[in-house]
């Protein structure tokens, strides 16, 4: 089964608790700390696979959890790092941030690797807060949560070239025709629901990867017919070639055939109406299809090929040809120029640490991402990090935030599910 399109949530591995340790040896005086950090948790990785073509294993497996890191042990030993948790794809992935939009990364190659959710660093132990001043502290640090992200994942073909066109227009005959992939070929319309790809080989030693793409009907580009289904895995392709059927077999005809494609292709981001595109009249084996194509070349000024990817007749000038243009085609963007302030590769804005709102109950709301992390590394089962805890936030600003938001001595303030009496 052909899955393009694949959303699931991701929670990399928390890091390991520090932890509360001293040193009991036989002979050694006021032993002091001993107490090991903790373990990093386990990051999500998607690496590419030639050998998947598809990304239906994500479709029926929507939650993925990272393992947490070891607790740091005894003896001051940092506790093991958990194994980073591998998920193959195909070539041709490209992995969203569901909430944003924001690209995480495009994976196009065998064995490219994105860090998609990175694990959580291990807490520290209470060896690691030894100082001159604080000799023997009896407080840790908890682990580090693991990112957790919602993210979509979309596969788009790679191939060099793309046949377009409307339905049994006789895409699916000419890939047969010049290559070993074999496509359901049939007498209606939308016989081939997903790409197949075929590798074409010339007598000179050149290759290609062409791609037979489901037909499009007007309204494509808005989602009409397989609509968006198509238009995707066009995306990367370098050259568009445009097969016609110039007998005109369903009655339609070419020359506005030619338009309305063009039409979805301009409509569609991507530029993919800019790319170098080859027109190819098929069918010239039928009756009707000579006429035709005189009236076609009334309208359109441009090299046209002439086949029967029946017959297999006048293929070899149009592989070459194809050829000739990769050759002298760059590979193009994946995201127009306009896109690049929206979409950025790895780029992480700037957030508040912390942000208040005043509840119409009166409960003073503290949120932030900053925030958040550095109270669920919090050991609150003990005093001296609940102390420490306070004067973090202290040191934040918080306390001169909440005076300024006009807070009086024992006010409400909530931090996630937990509730906090303001003391001067």
């Amino acid at each position: 089964m052909f899955v393009d399109i694949a959303k699931m949530e991701v929670e990399a591995g928390k890091g390991g608790d520090g932890i509360v340790a001293y040193r009991r040896e036989l002979k050694v005086e006021r032993g002091g700390p001993f107490g090991g950090s903790g373990g990093k948790g386990s990051s999500i990785i998607f690496k590419g696979s030639e050998g998947l073509s598809t990304l239906l294993d994500l479709r029926y497996n929507r939650i993925l959890k990272a393992p947490a890191g070891e607790k740091g042990k005894n003896k001051g030993m940092t506790g093991a790092n958990a194994i980073d948790t591998y998920v193959l794809v195909p070539v041709g992935t490209t992995i969203f941030d569901d909430e944003t939009g924001k690209v995480i990364g495009d994976i196009t190659k065998d064995g490219e690797e994105v860090l998609v959710a990175k694990g959580g660093r291990g807490g520290r132990g209470n060896m690691a807060f030894a100082t001159g001043i604080m000799k023997c502290p009896d407080f840790s640090e908890k682990g580090e949560p693991g990112e957790a992200k919602k993210i979509r994942c979309e596969l788009r073909v790679l191939a060099d070239c793309g046949l377009v066109g409307f339905p049994s227009v006789g895409k699916s005959s000419l890939i047969t025709a010049v290559s070993r992939a074999r496509p359901k070929i049939a007498a209606y319309h939308f016989t081939t629901l997903v790409p197949n790809l075929g590798m074409v080989k010339l007598d000179d030693g050149r290759d290609f990867v062409m791609a037979d793409l489901p037909g499009i009907i007007e309204g494509a580009s808005k989602g009409a017919g397989l609509g968006l289904e198509f238009l995707r895995h066009i995306e990367r392709c370098k050259v568009i070639v445009h097969v016609i059927d110039m007998a005109a077999v369903d009655g339609r005809n070419p020359y506005e055939d030619y338009l309305s494609i063009n039409k979805e292709l301009a409509e569609y981001k991507m530029n993919l109406i800019n790319r170098p595109m080859i027109i190819v009249a098929n069918k010239m084996d039928l009756p009707g299809a000579k006429e035709n194509l005189e009236e076609f070349k009334k309208h359109v000024d441009k090299k046209i090929f002439e086949i029967s990817a029946l017959e297999r007749t006048n293929l070899t000038p149009l592989l070459y040809e194809i050829a000739n243009t990769l050759d002298s085609t760059e590979a193009f963007s994946l995201f127009e120029e306009d896109e690049l302030d929206v979409v950025e590769y790895g780029i992480k804005e700037e957030e508040e640490f912390f942000h208040i709102e005043k509840d119409s109950d009166g409960i003073f709301n503290v949120t932030g991402k900053g925030l958040e992390k550095l109270f669920s590394m919090t050991d609150f089962d003990s005093e001296i990090s609940r102390h420490r805890f306070a004067r973090q936030l202290r040191t934040y600003g918080l306390d001169d935030k909440l005076r300024k938001l006009g807070v009086q001595n024992g006010d409400t303030v909530r931090l996630l599910d937990f509730e906090f009496e303001f003391i001067e």
